[in-house]
């Protein structure tokens, strides 16, 4: 029972963290509103949390592979509560930006390190289903931020609202501190130790670094453009349009936990991976299609794409770990999260370019190339040679 109340932490402990790094934009209305920002400035303060996310990924990875997964977490959420409280005493909203990028770095903690939580307490049969239900956090993050910050900033201001996650991750550090115990390792051999991106598993760690990303890319195009869509070019009011995103992105949640069960069931990651990008790949054709043809087809595969498209998640932080083995998973579960994130970031302002030069029809077939080249290279005949078996423990009551 151990490794499950353990797991219900990581996953409290990032969906914590998710609700400051993917819930600010919640905000931007009151910062217009309250402070006089533009909507670009705004745009930009919210993105700070993000860039430093991106910067330190890896060098946390690092930190939990040498110092271990409860120290590291531990520490990251407090400093993260830390400077988000700090940078609101802090003057102007130039430093107030830095104090964000600073409490986004220290966020970065929580993704490499849960994750290692997860490889290292799991068998290779359980494993798939574990990491889906932590994969559920960044939904469940988000819908914390939206069901609360934007009715705190406008009952008791901006600063308020920033609050709230803040202590929510000083609270999350001491429930790590007292819960989480890092999972017993097998002996240091210099092969073990050895990086897996100079050993024979480093192109099937690549590859499925690489493809990963490319299937972020329909993931944040459906998400991103969802609402927008709906409205603008099927005639759906905005409350509806809202309703019916919230209720995919929990369809969604279920849908990576139900790709985790399939890959521990099939002994397989990859395999299971390269099916759903053909799916995404199917939903994002459909849609194009069905916009075109201005039908009913457009909503329907919409929304398979929002659910389809994100139920790969999981399985790539898993394999990636499996790959990496226990003395290097933090620092490539930093790599295979900083290259989705820089993925995830260009998604937006590329393709929002391409629908008003292009229209939804060509923009959302130029989409389904990225899943066509994430079921290309998913590495499926690499996996069962290159995996690095994670330490498996006996599991106490």
């Amino acid at each position: 029972m151990r490794r499950w109340f353990i797991l219900t932490v990581g996953l409290i402990a990032q969906a914590t963290t998710c609700s400051f790094l993917y819930g600010l934009p919640f905000l931007i209305p009151a910062l217009e509103a309250d402070h006089g920002l533009s909507l670009t400035t705004a745009s930009l303060l919210i993105s700070a949390p993000l860039l430093g996310l991106l910067g330190a990924l890896i060098a946390w990875g690092a930190a939990a592979d040498r110092f271990g997964e409860r120290t590291v977490m531990t520490i990251g959420l407090a400093l993260t509560g830390v400077l988000l409280l700090a940078s609101l005493a802090l003057p102007g909203f130039v430093l107030f930006g830095a104090g964000l990028l600073l409490a986004g770095a220290c966020a970065a903690s929580v993704n490499a390190a849960s994750g290692r939580v997860v490889l290292g307490w799991f068998s290779a049969r359980e494993r798939g289903l574990a990491m889906g239900i932590r994969q559920t956090a960044q939904p469940v993050g988000v819908g914390i931020a939206a069901a609360s910050l934007p009715p705190l900033a406008a009952a008791h201001g901006f600063a308020t609202a920033v609050a709230l996650p803040a202590v929510l991750c000083l609270m999350s550090a001491v429930l790590v501190w007292f819960v989480v115990v890092d999972p017993p390792r097998p002996p240091r051999t210099v092969a073990a130790a050895t990086s897996p991106y100079t050993g024979p598993s480093a192109t099937t760690l690549v590859r499925l670094h690489a493809a990963s990303a490319m299937l972020v890319i329909p993931q944040f195009v459906s998400a991103t453009f969802a609402v927008t869509y709906l409205v603008s070019s099927r005639g759906w009011s905005p409350i509806a349009a809202g309703q019916l995103v919230a209720v995919v992105q929990v369809v969604g949640a279920g849908g990576r936990i139900l790709a985790g069960v399939w890959s521990d069931r099939a002994e397989s990651r990859m395999r299971p991976m390269r099916l759903i990008a053909v799916f995404a790949l199917a939903s994002m054709v459909s849609w194009a299609v069905g916009d075109a043809l201005d039908s009913w087809l457009a909503v329907a595969a919409l929304v398979t794409a929002l659910v389809v498209t994100v139920t790969d998640n999981g399985l790539g932080f898993t394999a990636t770990a499996e790959l990496a083995g226990p003395f290097w998973a933090g620092r490539a579960l930093g790599v295979q999260n900083t290259g989705q994130n820089v993925a995830a970031m260009a998604a937006a302002p590329l393709f929002s370019t391409l629908i008003i030069a292009f229209g939804y029809p060509v923009a959302l077939l130029l989409a389904a190339v990225f899943p066509a080249a994430g079921a290309v290279l998913t590495p499926v005949a690499g996996e069962s040679a290159a995996r690095v078996d994670a330490v498996e423990v006996e599991v106490r009551p």
